[in-house]
């Protein structure tokens, strides 16, 4: 593991500070709302103020021209040929974010550069993406909201669409012992709703905070598809997740049933996902993540009916992007101190 002896000195001092720069700045700054500052005070910090960058010559270039020792991202995809070019002051690659499939991190640590992420920033803010789904599928906002949008008013008159209280209703949430399942669960609880969390383990980890609780159970996948009424992607994106979820598992579900995914969207076969889709498999599907992001312009996903996207908005309230940003500040302090934490390679 690759740490640093460098020790923080004071605010006067600052030629000791390391070189930081942030490949993709603009991903959480669109708004120029965030706080660098703390940023500012314990590296010489540097942005580059684009959404994301996809030139390989570009992004190694930024790096070898800033002399960066700590290199930042935001889902933005490092390739393997970058890492290798990446120049020997590269010590510190951190992802602004939970997920770090979009990093080699094998090659890194090969390269002696440490890659550390940010695993709980957005567990509430996910957690009420989940639950806005939820509640406005159970109300069917999102098809009056196009109606009104299309010009058809005639719900006014004579209503037409399904709509339900959601206490008694089941959540089931694939991946749902982790930090994120578990805050959808601190909200689905209250609202009275029956949580199925899918595992093939019969319980939940010794001393989770929803061991025993009445109304959470841990049952088969299988089993989790087929008995709720909304399914929830809270599970992170690896090769043993990719594609679990297609068109074997959609038809297990109830035809009323919801499918929301909050996670990442190559979890979910679109492919099959939009056959499904286009048969009424289920009710619905709403969409925070896509395969690609976002989807390609000729694909059928942006016309069907039944399902619902938005454009990977559960980090992005203005809150959680902040608390991001400090919490990387706290990564790149542990680093400097000589004891990195978060460390994922």
């Amino acid at each position: 593991m690759a740490t640093a002896t460098r020790i923080l000195k004071n605010a006067a001092t600052t030629t000791s500070r390391p070189i930081a720069i942030f490949l993709n700045a603009s991903r959480i700054n669109y708004d120029k709302a965030m706080d660098f500052s703390k940023l500012s005070a314990i590296t010489d910090f540097k942005t580059v103020d684009v959404d994301m960058l996809h030139d390989l010559n570009e992004i190694v270039s930024n790096v070898t021209t800033s002399r960066a020792e700590i290199v930042i991202t935001k889902e933005m995809e490092v390739p393997q040929e970058a890492i290798a070019r990446f120049p020997p002051s590269v010590k510190l690659l951190c992802e602004a974010g939970t997920g770090y499939n979009n990093i080699p991190i094998t090659l890194a640590r090969e390269k002696g550069i440490d890659v550390v992420n940010v695993p709980t920033y957005s567990n509430e803010s996910v957690a009420h993406m989940v639950i806005t789904y939820v509640m406005s599928f159970s109300a069917a906002l999102f098809q009056q909201a196009k109606m009104l949008h299309d010009g058809d008013r005639t719900n006014f008159s004579v209503f037409q669409h399904p709509i339900y209280e959601i206490t008694g209703k089941t959540l089931g949430l694939i991946g749902g012992s982790g930090t994120i399942g578990t805050s959808v669960v601190d909200v689905a609880i209250p609202l009275g709703m029956k949580i199925l969390i899918g595992s093939r383990r019969t319980s939940l980890p010794h001393g989770h905070k929803y061991e025993g609780h009445p109304r959470v159970s841990v049952v088969p996948l299988d089993t989790l598809l087929a008995e709720s009424d909304f399914v929830s992607v809270n599970c992170p994106l690896n090769e043993e997740t990719r594609h679990s979820i297609g068109r074997r598992e959609i038809e297990l579900m109830k035809p009323t049933a919801f499918l929301i995914n909050t996670a990442r969207g190559a979890i979910i076969n679109e492919r099959e996902l939009i056959e499904c889709m286009n048969e009424g498999r289920i009710a619905g599907a709403g969409l925070d993540t896509q395969e690609v992001e976002p989807p390609p312009a000729e694909s059928e996903i942006w016309g069907l009916e039944n399902v619902f996207m938005t454009p990977h908005i559960g980090w992005r309230r203005l809150e959680t992007r902040q608390r991001l940003v400090d919490m990387t500040v706290k990564n790149i302090e542990a680093y400097i101190e000589g004891k990195p934490i978060n460390v994922v390679n």
